[in-house]
């Protein structure tokens, strides 16, 4: 059975020094690791994309089902592990919930894999 990682606040974006600045600390790794491990699935990869190319910045989870061809339970599976990662922001409105991209997150990601890749 795979070893599960310890569940850790991980709301605000990744802040540390990029992989590449040397030896990381454990803490630092691990929150690293447990941000790619929410990415670690095409489903999500694939859901993260249509936030972001979405035209209204946003779209709700019966949109994502149907664009997916996946449940909406599926759907909501998925965009809860993205949202404890820190990686995509929602919001009730009325009987909807509406998701978007959380890019600062994403973007602090992407410094601490290449400092070089945003800039």
């Amino acid at each position: 059975m795979p070893k599960s990682l310890p569940v850790i606040d991980m709301s605000a974006p990744v802040c540390c020094a990029p992989v590449a600045a040397g030896p990381m600390s454990d803490d630092a790794a691990l929150h690293v690791a447990l941000r790619l491990k929410a990415l670690a699935d095409p489903a999500r990869v694939k859901i993260m994309s249509m936030l972001f190319s979405s035209s209204a910045g946003e779209q709700n989870s019966g949109e994502l089902a149907t664009a997916l061809g996946l449940t909406e339970s599926t759907v909501s599976h998925h965009l809860t592990q993205l949202r404890r990662a820190g990686l995509v922001e929602s919001d009730r409105r009325g009987m909807n919930v509406y998701h978007r991209p959380h890019r600062d997150a994403l973007g602090a990601l992407c410094a601490v894999l290449d400092p070089n890749c945003c800039t």
